[in-house]
């Protein structure tokens, strides 16, 4: 049985205060029969180091550079990231991809950039809702990963994979938890033809998880935990979604 994972995506927010205030609720709370990160601006990656020293609490990025050193003012590279401990770092999520015109190739080769610095990218595939009423859902959340595959090669096996239906991201709606199966299962199908670890990879569902769907959302057979979004800036909330995961 894979071990849930939980991981924070706290986006454009926080402030030195409210951060210290989390992240002490956040401790006080665990620990969880489930593993858990945060993803924090870069401003306070160095903080919540110090913050969660002693905890089982990870941290990491909310996206890093393709490149590895060298004249790309405002990019933060794979090394920086692994330098200061972070463990994970989000790649491709739906806001980046939109906001930023990330490709699903640029997507793949910081994905690969993450994972040469011994950082494990959380590779982010959605649809959006023009997408899944065209009947595109699953081709589109396949040739997103199928891009990682490629460049990955048999290192695929070490990213964990964030399916974020783009219209459930902040909106309020959420997949049911059949409908987010479904596309884990697809998910699944693709990276057990690609690596012989698909079995213990760990597909998490995002967009509007809150406390009160997410037990549910986590009992799906291929539903390994969550990529949280507004429901992981409040210590109570996030804490009760990892709760939910240790189930």
């Amino acid at each position: 049985m894979r071990r849930k994972l939980v991981v924070g995506n706290w986006k454009m927010h926080g402030s030195r205060a409210a951060n210290a205030q989390l992240l002490a609720g956040l401790k006080e709370a665990g620990p969880w029969n489930a593993d858990v990160a945060v993803c924090v601006p870069f401003p306070y990656i160095a903080e919540t180091a110090l913050a969660l020293t002693g905890s089982a609490i990870a941290y990491g990025a909310q996206d890093c550079s393709a490149h590895e050193q060298g004249a790309y003012t405002g990019e933060v590279s794979s090394a920086m990231l692994s330098d200061i401990g972070c463990r994970y770092v989000i790649v491709g999520h739906s806001e980046r991809r939109s906001y930023h015109a990330e490709s699903d190739q640029l997507v793949a080769d910081k994905a690969k950039a993450a994972l040469a610095h011994g950082v494990t990218p959380i590779v982010c595939v959605g649809e959006t809702r023009a997408e899944r009423e065209a009947g595109q859902t699953e081709s589109v959340v396949k040739r997103q990963l199928a891009a990682v595959i490629h460049t990955l090669g048999h290192c695929c096996g070490e990213m964990v994979v964030a399916y974020e239906p783009v219209w459930a991201i902040g909106t309020g709606l959420t997949a049911t938890p059949a409908q987010a199966q479904a596309v884990h299962a697809v998910l699944r199908a693709q990276l057990h033809a690609a690596t012989d670890r698909s079995g213990v990879m760990r597909i998490l569902y995002g967009g509007s998880v809150k406390a009160d769907n997410a037990a549910e959302l986590f009992a799906q057979a291929d539903i390994d935990g969550g990529l949280i979004g507004g429901a992981s800036l409040k210590a109570g909330g996030f804490s009760a979604i990892c709760r939910a995961a240790a189930q």
